[in-house]
Order: structure tokens, then C-alpha cells, then sequence
């Protein structure tokens, strides 16, 4: 059995996964739950079945890693530093690097941002796509989806409302 490379993330409705200084605190439904579906997102059981979170150094050094102290937590730099407990820093062909993970049968989690998804999306490697809209238009900001991706054929699996927030769930087709 292979693992996957999963993609979860929130954007906004115009396509950012940060504001232009990287924050993230406009990342919060409309308090409006008229419309959510029976079944919910659980971000806990997500995280139970992922074995490797994978962030970009942007991420690191806004000390995120630290919400996943269980984890083995990658963060791609181009820099060359030791071992940190469970933080890994790697660089080179991290694509190649994770497929070897994955067919390890590791479930591996890219955290963020754009620029580390960026090669994946371009290696049409990732196998889900969870992607929460954030009832936010940012107007300006660090793009999920940088220039020249291929042309990727999704299916939606399943989703899920929360506050005003779409969380969709695709797959490869």
C-alpha cells in the first residue's frame, strides 16, 4: 500500500494563502452556521492519519512547527542545519524525496506555502486537495497557485460547510 501527498489549506476567495506579511488571521468563518452540512471538518482525525508535515522555511520561521511537536516536521530551506528534535531541514529535489516517503505508505501533509506547493502541483504529485474558502477577499497576498501549472484534472470527493467556509475534498481523476 502507498501513502499520499496531501495538500490542506485555506485560501481566500481571491486565491491568497497569506496576507502580503504572511499572517494568517483573517483565516476565520462568518459565524453563520444556517448552512453547515451535518458532517464537519476534524482537523484532529485528519492529523492522526498523516505521518510527515512538509512547510516552507517562511512557515518555520513564524515558529509553526511547534503545532506539530508529534510529527516528523520537514521544512524545506536552502540552508544546511542539524536536526532540531523532530524538525528536519532538507533542500534539494523535495518532490523526489517525498515520493520516496510516500510509497513508504507515509501519509505526508504540505502545510504551506506557495512556494513549496509549487513544484508538487507543477510534478502533478499531490493525491488530495483540501482546500478551505475563506469568506475573506484579501486583495493582495501570497498566491496558492503561482505561474505556469499543467493542466490538473481533479474529481470532488466530498465537502463540507463550517461557518461560511466551503472545505472541498479532490482527488486525482
Amino acid at each position: 500500500m502507498e501513502g499520499k501527498i496531501i495538500l490542506n489549506i485555506a485560501i481566500s476567495l481571491d486565491g491568497f494563502i497569506a496576507s502580503e506579511n504572511g499572517t494568517f488571521q483573517w483565516i476565520k468563518g462568518d459565524g453563520d452556521n444556517s448552512l453547515n452540512t451535518e458532517k464537519t471538518q476534524n482537523f484532529e482525525k485528519f492529523m492522526e492519519a498523516i505521518d510527515i508535515v512538509v512547510m516552507g522555511n517562511r512557515c518555520f520561521k513564524q515558529d509553526l512547527a511547534k503545532d506539530f511537536a508529534s510529527k516528523k516536521v520537514l521544512v524545506a530551506t536552502r540552508e544546511e542545519k542539524p536536526v532540531e528534535g523532530n524538525i528536519h531541514f532538507i533542500n534539494g529535489d523535495i518532490v523526489s524525496m517525498l515520493e520516496i516517503e510516500k510509497q513508504k505508505n507515509k501519509n505526508i501533509y504540505l502545510f504551506g506555502g506557495g512556494i513549496l506547493i509549487d513544484p508538487f502541483i507543477k510534478a502533478n504529485v499531490i493525491d488530495e486537495y483540501i482546500i478551505g474558502i475563506i469568506p475573506t477577499i484579501l486583495g493582495n497576498g501570497r498566491r496558492l497557485f503561482l505561474d505556469n501549472n499543467p493542466n490538473l484534472i481533479l474529481h470532488l470527493d466530498k465537502y463540507t460547510i463550517e461557518e461560511g467556509i466551503p472545505i472541498l475534498h479532490y482527488s486525482k481523476r
